[in-house]
């Protein structure tokens, strides 16, 4: 899910991710529900002797990809009534086919992976069908999953969709560096983390303590600050609040690590990540979703929740991959197999986790084979006791755009942390009224 925008320049922008991994005006615009949901959810599969085809989209074409195929392979040799083809479209185009499958009526897929933050704009165009009947006649409990989530895609009662996982930002670190700087254990707030980046920084070997991301993390690393500092996107009206003065502290402090010359003064796209992939850079912050890249690195990392950086409390912003139904799905021996499949993976998701994400199901976070995972599932399961999500809202992510560039000038010392928030600001409240 790298560099997918759930909440990011791209998912946050077409939804934050994607993955890698969005939302205005009153998410509470009317959207009937499907009608049929109930009567289609009971209904048997055909019992011709033929299996019953589900098309299966997703934008895992990263990492995660063959974790995904992998489930769905084994779902479809568990039994015998149906067959799962998955499609994998590419993760920056994923929504814009998406959209253009619901005008055109041509190709809707039967099920879908959507991002958390998606679903309030699609609930609202009415192409969604509630759940919960479809959940409750194959077995999937809505008490299975974190009530943040579930709570997120209900709108008047009605169930929109299903978590795998929820992936928030984590902090990785070079377990090797570490220990050469005689530092014991990552840090938990920001005066270890910056103690621990001006010890691990050695200019003469060209290693960062902590490369600060210019552009794409930044869709998960400044929220999380900006929630710890006690801020919030928006206000309890609904207006644009980033550019609080906990936004600008967070910029604030983010901008301070290149003075400190912890950080290289501007990261290019990409530029943290590659550095801590070369041994560069001591501490990382990104999604579950990199660990696949660093194993294959053979770097020595550990896995850490994300520090309080800010100054109120412990926060992070994270995303969520959830299967919707589209409304367009009506055939009745076709919903009683996604049933099925959703049921299968509610109790299976073991295998995304291998992925190095912590899946949604309860069943399957209290499993032994969960437990005994490598430590970054377990970490980063720690911290859905406190993850916060996008806003609740209509077409977040062309209202969230101005944020990123803005921010990357702050970043990159071009504006002025208070200046760069306010510019953000007001280009955000002009989308708002479109």
């Amino acid at each position: 899910m790298k560099k997918f925008q759930t909440l990011g320049v791209t998912v946050l922008a077409s939804a934050i991710v994607l993955s890698g991994c969005s939302t205005k005006k009153d998410a509470e615009s009317s959207a009937a529900p499907a009608a049929s949901t109930d009567a289609a959810a009971t209904q048997a599969p055909a019992s011709n002797g033929e299996k019953v085809n589900i098309n299966f989209w997703t934008p895992f074409s990263g990492n995660d990809g063959p974790f995904m195929k992998k489930i769905v392979d084994k779902y479809n040799k568990a039994q015998d009534k149906y067959t799962v083809k998955m499609t994998i479209q590419p993760n920056g185009d994923y929504y814009k086919l998406l959209d253009t499958a619901f005008a055109t009526k041509k190709s809707v897929p039967d099920v879908a992976i959507m991002h958390l933050d998606q679903t309030p704009t699609y609930i609202s165009k009415d192409l969604l069908q509630p759940i919960e009947a479809i959940a409750k006649t194959a077995g999937v409990d809505q008490a299975n999953f974190p009530a943040a989530t579930v709570d997120y895609s209900t709108k008047d009662g009605h169930w929109y969709s299903i978590p795998l996982d929820i992936h928030p930002l984590i902090m990785y670190y070079n377990k090797d560096l570490f220990k050469a700087a005689g530092i014991e254990a990552p840090p938990t707030n920001r005066e270890e983390f910056v103690a621990a980046a001006l010890k691990l920084t050695d200019a003469s070997k060209g290693v960062w303590g902590a490369a600060m991301p210019t552009f794409w993390i930044q869709n998960f690393l400044f929220p999380t600050v900006l929630f710890q500092n006690g801020g919030s996107f928006l206000d309890d009206k609904g207006n644009i609040a980033y550019n609080s003065p906990a936004g600008v502290e967070a910029v604030t402090f983010m901008r301070s690590l290149t003075t400190m010359k912890v950080s290289p003064p501007i990261v290019a796209a990409d530029g943290d990540f590659n550095l801590f992939q070369q041994g560069k850079s001591a501490m990382h912050f990104n999604g579950p979703w990199s660990k696949d890249a660093f194993d294959k690195a053979k770097i020595n990392y550990g896995v850490a929740p994300v520090p309080q950086l800010g100054t109120v409390k412990q926060a992070v912003f994270g995303g969520s991959h959830n299967f919707i139904i589209p409304k367009t799905t009506t055939d009745t021996n076709v919903l009683a197999g996604v049933g099925d499949f959703l049921k299968y993976v509610s109790d299976n998701s073991i295998d995304w986790a291998e992925s190095g994400q912590a899946v949604a199901s309860k069943v399957v976070r209290d499993s032994d084979a969960f437990k005994a995972m490598t430590q970054q599932q377990v970490e980063v399961a720690k911290e859905f006791d406190y993850v916060q999500f996008a806003p609740k809202v209509l077409n977040w992510g062309p209202i969230s755009d101005s944020i990123w560039s803005e921010l990357a000038n702050a970043l990159q010392g071009k504006k002025d942390p208070k200046k760069a928030l306010d510019d953000a600001a007001a280009k955000s409240t002009q989308a708002m009224k479109k």
